[in-house]
């Protein structure tokens, strides 16, 4: 009688609990798409299957599905008629869209930010700046991966001191949809040997370290737009190219 307590007991409990197996696998996949999203590691317009991303994170189709789900109702992706997803295309009309997003809500998540900061958490950014600099100096080819893992990590080193916790979601689903985008543009820079971001970092943390909200914001602004700009250039002079062809 009492094992057949114990019994009914364990079925109570199974029925109001979730596997963990098979939702940990579709949090980790997920994780790792937006994670390559993120970091530009899927170009514009590239083209994902479910069974080639199964293939290559070594899982089965469901959490891939699944994931892939939840990326395209956060406009990360695209749905295909054909049942596979692609990366948005970049468009001028879909980099002025997160350029603006992110102009306003990056921008007043570091204006609050240079409100709140203390001391150290300014010489935390800041100590971002002379990892930049070492890497920099380092005579073989650029480190594109390096560069955006530490450009990421110190912007949201500094939005994450804003006091908010609805900017930085917002802000995080920024990056997810504009991640291929200045991937395009980080790699054309290197090619052509531009200055590096951290001279607009380096304006960061000063206005940073002053308090200043307005200057923090404004070199801000300038440093994520540089990319932005850079591909509305690209997408104009090839509208112009098209044209005399």
């Amino acid at each position: 009688m009492q094992k057949a307590a114990i019994e009914r007991n364990n079925e109570t409990i199974a029925a109001q609990l979730t596997p963990v197996g098979r939702e940990t696998v579709q949090d980790r996949v997920y994780s790792e798409l937006r994670r390559a999203l993120i970091g530009g590691l899927f170009e514009p317009s590239q083209v994902l299957t479910i069974r080639g991303l199964a293939d290559a994170l070594v899982t089965s189709t469901m959490p891939v599905r699944e994931a892939l789900g939840r990326l395209i109702t956060e406009k990360a992706l695209e749905a295909l008629p054909n049942r596979s997803v692609r990366v948005p295309p970049i468009t001028l009309e879909r980099i002025d869209d997160l350029l603006r997003a992110r102009s306003l809500i990056e921008g007043e998540a570091i204006a609050l930010a240079a409100t709140r900061m203390n001391p150290r958490q300014i010489a935390s950014v800041e100590a971002m700046l002379g990892e930049w600099d070492e890497m920099r100096a380092l005579k073989h080819k650029k480190d594109i991966d390096r560069e955006a893992t530490l450009n990421q990590s110190f912007h949201f080193e500094i939005y994450r001191c804003c006091g908010s916790a609805v900017l930085i979601p917002m802000i995080e689903s920024l990056w997810l949809q504009s991640g291929p985008c200045i991937r395009v543009a980080i790699y054309a820079f290197s090619d052509a040997g531009e200055v590096d971001t951290a001279h607009y970092h380096r304006s960061i943390v000063a206005a940073l370290a002053r308090q200043d909200a307005q200057a923090a914001r404004e070199a801000l602004v300038a440093d994520i737009s540089r990319p932005f700009a850079f591909l509305r250039d690209k997408l104009q002079s090839a509208s112009k190219e098209g044209l005399r062809a």
